[in-house]
């Protein structure tokens, strides 16, 4: 099957072969190919590497991982440009340095601190406990410490495996060259594939101070000193997870609300998890949106803001740490030149198996237009891409029921449509919703809140009644997720999921017992452990 397409007069002709790869031959029209001092001979398809990928994340690097495992040669630009507080970090992605690694590690803080709590109602003595503080200082040096083991790790495995790690900015030059800029000076790679997997960074509102003076998930997990008092903008799952830490450490912790609370999520479970932050003392401020932040004069920052009703307030708080969502970083690569086209919203790619609209050019992760912005979905992508690329497979990317979890102080997991999606698509007469709380064993001697241990399974009515979507609120709620998607991959149903034997006493059994439906108007609460 053969593609033809004209940029920058030269015209590029393709041809896939037998493995779905494309090769091009091109001409000049009127003009000729500049850089000819390059080291490779483009009109004899002669390119210096098989795959250049640009960005150095998660997605970036599986792909770039599998492709030498299949014989390419493989080149991997990766750069991170300082946040606006100075913070930088080394290879591996937002995952591995600003994202989910240090949340997590930080999140395990924050629950140790309650265990220590819930010890003591289980017989352990600690002498001094009304003394027991936590340490900053400690835990950032720990969190740190493990990112740049990382690093290191990453920056071997690459050396290991014969991938060419190159510490720049990758820019396009035209559809086959990148240009970028190094310690040692400018290089421009050409290549038969190109990979985007530049990933994106924390958005700033536009107000007087937010940058001068606010923070974001790129600093947090870095930050100097102390967080304090803190006010954190922005009530999707980064700024719900980093207030909820900040909280368990025991540090004051606000969160402005736009809107709702994570927005795209389901609503239902997304105000239990405000109810259950709001018991633990993280306080929120609903329909509000930021004016200014001011330093004043003991260091200290004055935050304005205005409600729904245009309002104004105003407080003092610690740090402001904004998370009000992230932009790819698209703009930087010059794609113009290489004729890639961005989605509607001007920063994302809209690709078709990953595949731009230039093909030889493909994209990975948090730059695609419209899907799951999360590591391992970049990682199997680019993954599956390579494969495809270098190897035998058709295998592309099922963007579908991916599994996902808030790691807020009780955690939400979550895979498959919410209620409100589910009623959208199938119209709620044809649906049956099902839902429970329950008692986790683990909170029974310490007496802790069990009133937002909830969980709810979202189904068709008709038949065995195939299963939608499962959420659930809970100690554990990622490694209890991850098994009930690999089974709704499989075309769950509500039959099957009655019919499994539960392991008592677990939660993630309380999936295997539900029975209860929103329709019947039965009491969801549980009678005993054992009901």
């Amino acid at each position: 099957m053969a593609s033809v397409f004209c940029f920058n007069n030269v015209i590029f002709r393709g041809v896939r072969n037998f493995r779905g790869n494309t090769f091009y031959a091109f001409k000049t029209v009127n003009t000729q190919i500049r850089n000819s001092s390059s080291a490779v001979n483009k009109s004899n398809n002669s390119y210096e590497y098989d795959l250049v990928v640009i960005g150095g994340g998660s997605g970036g690097l599986s792909a770039a991982k599998e492709a030498t495992n299949l014989g390419a040669k493989v080149a991997v630009l990766d750069y991170v440009t300082p946040s606006p507080r100075g913070s930088k970090w080394g290879l591996g992605g937002t995952c591995v340095n600003v994202g989910c690694i240090p949340k997590k590690l930080m999140h395990q803080a924050a629950l140790l601190g309650e265990a220590v709590k819930d010890a003591q109602s289980y017989g352990w003595q600690f002498p001094d406990a009304e003394n027991i503080s936590h340490s900053w200082d400690a835990l950032r040096d720990a969190v740190q410490g493990h990112v740049k083991s990382v690093n290191w790790v990453t920056r071997v495995e690459l050396r290991d495996k014969k991938v060419e790690y190159i510490n720049g900015v990758g820019v396009f030059k035209d559809p086959f060259t990148v240009q970028t800029v190094t310690k040692q000076g400018e290089r421009l790679l050409t290549a038969k594939y190109f990979l985007i997997a530049v990933g994106g960074r924390p958005r700033y509102p536009d107000i007087p101070g937010a940058i001068e003076y606010g923070i974001s998930s790129d600093d947090i997990f870095s930050l100097p000193n102390e967080p304090g008092k803190t006010l954190v903008v922005g009530a999707g799952y980064i700024g719900l997870e980093c207030a909820g830490f900040l909280r368990g450490l025991g540090y004051d912790a606000t969160i402005m609300v736009r809107s709702v609370v994570l927005r795209g999520f389901d609503q239902q479970m997304a105000e239990v998890i405000a109810a259950e932050m709001q018991d633990k003392g993280v306080k929120f401020l609903h329909k509000c949106l930021p004016k200014a932040v001011e330093k004043l004069d003991d260091g200290k920052l004055k935050v304005t803001w205005v409600n729904a009703q245009k309002e104004e307030f105003n407080d003092v708080f610690d740090t402001v740490l904004f998370a009000i969502g992230r932009r790819a970083l698209t703009r930087e690569l010059d794609l113009a030149k290489a004729g890639v086209k961005v989605a509607g919203d001007g920063e994302k790619i809209d690709a078709v198996n990953e595949q731009t609209n230039v093909p030889h050019i493909y994209a990975v992760g948090d730059v695609l237009y419209k899907k799951p912005e999360l590591t391992p979905v970049a990682i199997h992508a680019g993954r599956l891409l390579a494969r495809r690329l270098f190897g035998d497979s058709t295998v592309n990317m099922d963007y579908e029921n991916v599994a996902t979890t808030v790691f807020s102080p009780l955690e939400y997991g979550c895979v498959g449509l919410s209620e409100e999606a589910a009623t959208e698509k199938y119209g709620a007469d044809n649906l049956e919703i099902y839902h429970g709380y329950y008692k986790p064993t683990e909170f029974f001697i310490p007496q802790r809140n069990i009133s937002h241990c909830y969980l709810k399974v979202v189904a068709l009515r008709e038949g065995d009644q195939k299963v939608l979507g499962m959420h659930f609120i809970g100690p554990n709620a990622g490694e209890i997720i991850q098994g009930f998607a690999a089974a709704i991959k499989l075309n769950l149903t509500v039959q099957v999921l009655m019919n499994t034997v539960g392991i008592h006493p677990t939660i993630a059994e309380e999936f295997t017992r539900i029975n209860v439906t929103k329709r019947s108007g039965k009491d969801p609460n549980p009678a005993s452990c054992c009901s």
